[in-house]
């Protein structure tokens, strides 16, 4: 069944950090997960962007239910932004295949209110993984239509995509839980993505810390990073 994406308000006005400028509140900040996750994965970022004045908005989108095409609209635009406030400058934070999701929508849609856009471990080439398990019973069951879309083939999603023509920052991990995935994957990786896989043409900054895939997105020097670049514009050394 569809579950409903998580609105969080917060009230409008203006925070101060001792080391940042002032985030106006209305700022809102679109959370999207990976594949064969829910957003429950994005919790930890919630309370760290409501602490710097942002509205969170953290969809909870069917991953494995609906192929690319289908979801960069309904997770991106209809569970996304179409629910920030108005007059809202936008950001968006992504986890794996919800960047590839936040690119294909902007590729083809005009987003007039958009700021910064972070995405944790995303495969912007395209994962090896998938070119190898393909074909591997239960494979799609387990991934889905989206899940056979990010290969490295001509043919995937990734590959499809071109430069990103907005304000960009990739956050890669180089440790690995899953030693069985990594073989498939060119050394550096993450257990899912390589390191060379989440670099695009058109980005910002680019960083490469020690995390994995599955957990990156809860650990405090990534989330850390994330709120710096979303008020900087850039990771910090």
């Amino acid at each position: 069944m569809l579950m409903h994406c998580r609105i969080v308000a917060v009230t409008v006005g203006l925070v101060f950090t001792a080391l940042s400028h002032p985030v106006i509140a209305s700022d809102c900040v679109v959370l999207l997960h990976g594949l064969a996750r829910t957003s429950a994965s994005m919790n930890k970022l919630i309370e760290p962007l409501e602490q710097l004045g942002h509205q969170v908005i953290n969809v909870d989108y069917p991953s494995r239910k609906k192929p690319v095409e289908e979801l960069s609209t309904l997770a991106v635009k209809e569970m996304g932004y179409d629910n920030c406030n108005a007059g809202s400058t936008v950001h968006f934070v992504t986890h794996s295949m919800g960047g590839i999701l936040t690119r294909h929508h902007l590729e083809r849609n005009e987003l007039p209110q958009l700021g910064r856009v972070v995405m944790m471990a995303p495969p912007n080439q395209g994962s090896e993984v998938v070119d190898n398990l393909r074909d591997v019973p239960g494979f799609k069951l387990l991934n889905g239509k989206a899940g056979l879309q990010l290969g490295t083939d001509a043919n995937s999603i990734p590959a499809n995509l071109g430069p990103v023509e907005f304000d960009l920052g990739v956050i890669a991990g180089n440790k690995t839980i899953n030693l069985l995935l990594s073989q498939y994957l060119p050394n550096p990786d993450d257990g899912k993505v390589s390191v060379a896989s989440t670099k695009v043409e058109g980005m910002n900054d680019h960083i490469v810390l020690p995390v994995n895939h599955a957990l990156m997105m809860r650990s405090k020097k990534v989330i850390a990073q994330v709120l710096y670049y979303l008020e900087h514009g850039r990771f910090d050394r």
